[in-house]
């Protein structure tokens, strides 16, 4: 994917003042280290929380840059796993690609509606019927919900991986879909796209 692409500009605005910030504090911090009565920790902390601002702000960035191909709801999307992330509320979510999925995965129950971050989020409820499952997104609708995806057998950084992300590798091995996870034992969340998985930083995993 082409991240030259992207055009997000408050994100992206938000993201290089947040940098030049912080390099701007590093920058007094060494300055102040020739005064030797002058204790640094208090300055690498105030940095450490600017930081942290700044993960936030760049996770939601290359998030809607990799979603944005795939559909025009990728704010909602963005949205809806920062909350599932914030309440641990593990979810699966599949964006089809160029090629209809009908026949990698197991067909659940059909939904039919526009995509919105709080019919996802109630999806993925815990002790909704549906929230076992992947939910299929098709350009801008919320297709069907408690699918079954084809599992991967791979291993990742040599830890045996969950049946969620075995799950978003096995579909994504096997078709130009993009797949959102979100585990419910950490908060943390991942996407798949070419077989591969890559974590995002919420602001529940900072927590962590």
């Amino acid at each position: 994917m082409n991240l030259n692409s992207c055009d997000f500009s408050p994100l992206k605005d938000q993201l290089m003042e947040g940098l030049k910030l912080v390099s701007a504090e590093i920058n007094k911090g060494i300055k102040s280290l020739e005064n030797e009565e002058y204790c640094l920790l208090g300055k690498l902390e105030d940095i450490k929380g600017k930081f942290e601002q700044i993960e936030t702000v760049a996770a939601s960035f290359y998030l809607n840059c990799y979603l944005s191909p795939f559909t025009d709801k990728y704010l909602d999307l963005s949205t809806c796993i920062q909350q599932l992330s914030n309440q641990r509320h593990g979810a699966l979510i599949v964006i089809e690609g160029k090629y209809q999925l009908d026949s990698l995965i197991k067909p659940g129950t059909p939904i039919g509606a526009t995509l919105t971050h709080s019919l996802l989020e109630s999806i993925f409820y815990p002790g909704n019927p549906l929230h076992d499952g992947a939910v299929l997104v098709r350009n801008n609708l919320i297709l069907s919900a408690a699918n079954v995806l084809p599992l991967s057998n791979r291993i990742v950084n040599k830890k045996k991986l969950g049946t969620r992300h075995r799950a978003a590798l096995g579909l994504t091995e096997k078709s130009d879909a993009l797949v959102l996870v979100v585990s419910e034992e950490t908060g943390r969340v991942s996407f798949a796209v070419d077989g591969n998985l890559y974590p995002i930083i919420t602001t529940s995993s900072l927590l962590d």
